[in-house]
């Protein structure tokens, strides 16, 4: 029995290392590899492409609008719970973390970073933040904003990343 696990594993472990090299070429030649069931303000269309979402997309414009009007997470936290907005996953609560990596994310601007984590075991399925270990894929212009550059790097420097 113990050897059927074995085989099994190590089954496992070969269809996922081929499946990441498919990905990882895919993005070396400027292929998108993008997993969006739940990012607000854009939705996939039937080729995989980015399109936005209008009433989500107002939320996310509403997000930079405040924080470059003074509020910090909590008080955009505050306002969006007060004002009945509901997360893209349709919760009435808004996590702070949420809200600062919407401040944060280049796809709102229409840039893709990928691979910015990755699985680091195949068995667990734990996903790590990618600190160098492996290469970024950076794609300008890939889809349509839904906030200018000139916000987002307004944004950028309030918040000390630029």
């Amino acid at each position: 029995m113990e050897i059927y696990a074995a085989f099994a594993q190590q089954e496992s472990q070969s269809m996922s290392e081929n499946i990441k090299m498919g990905i990882r070429r895919k993005m070396r030649q400027g292929g998108i590899c993008l997993n969006c069931t739940r990012f607000l303000g854009y939705t996939k269309d039937p080729d995989g492409r980015l399109v936005i979402v209008e009433d989500e997309a107002k939320v996310v414009r509403k997000i930079f609008e405040l924080y470059l009007n003074g509020f910090g997470v909590r008080k955009i936290k505050k306002h969006l719970e007060e004002n009945g907005i509901k997360t893209v996953t349709g919760k009435n609560e808004w996590s702070t973390s949420t809200i600062d990596r919407i401040l944060s994310n280049e796809k709102y601007v229409g840039d893709v970073l990928m691979q910015k984590s990755f699985t680091e075991n195949f068995l667990t399925g734990k996903r790590k933040k990618n600190n160098g270990e492996l290469d970024m894929y950076f794609i300008e212009n890939d889809h349509e904003p839904i906030i200018s550059r000139e916000v987002f790097e307004q944004v950028q420097i309030k918040k000390g990343k630029k």
